[in-house]
C-alpha cells in the first residue's frame, strides 16, 4: 500500500492512509488475528460473512432489475476551488 505525501503534509498522508487501510479490512483482521478463535467459533463467523455477502449480492440485483429502489446518494461536500499556480 502507498500513499504519497504531497508538500510535507505527513498527516493529511495519514488520514489518507487510515482510509485506505479501513477500506481494505485490515484493521478488522488485525482484531481478528490478535487472539486464538477455536475452530467452531470461525466456522460461526465464515457462514455468518456469506450469508452477509449472500444477501448483499441479492439486494444489489434486486435493485438493478427495479424491484428495490436505488439507495439514495451521498451529499458530496463542497471543497473550495485550488489557488492557481503562478507561472514566471
Amino acid at each position: 500500500m502507498q500513499v504519497l505525501v504531497r508538500d510535507n503534509n505527513v498527516e493529511q498522508a495519514l488520514r489518507v492512509l487510515k482510509k485506505k487501510m479501513q477500506r481494505e479490512g485490515v484493521f478488522r483482521e488485525m482484531k481478528r488475528r490478535s487472539a486464538y478463535e477455536k475452530p467452531s467459533e470461525k466456522r460461526v463467523r465464515e457462514k455468518a460473512d456469506a450469508i452477509r455477502r449472500a444477501r448483499k449480492l441479492a439486494r444489489k440485483q434486486a435493485q438493478r432489475e427495479g424491484l428495490l429502489p436505488a439507495p439514495k446518494p451521498k451529499p458530496r461536500p463542497v471543497r473550495p476551488p485550488r489557488p492557481a499556480a503562478v507561472a514566471s
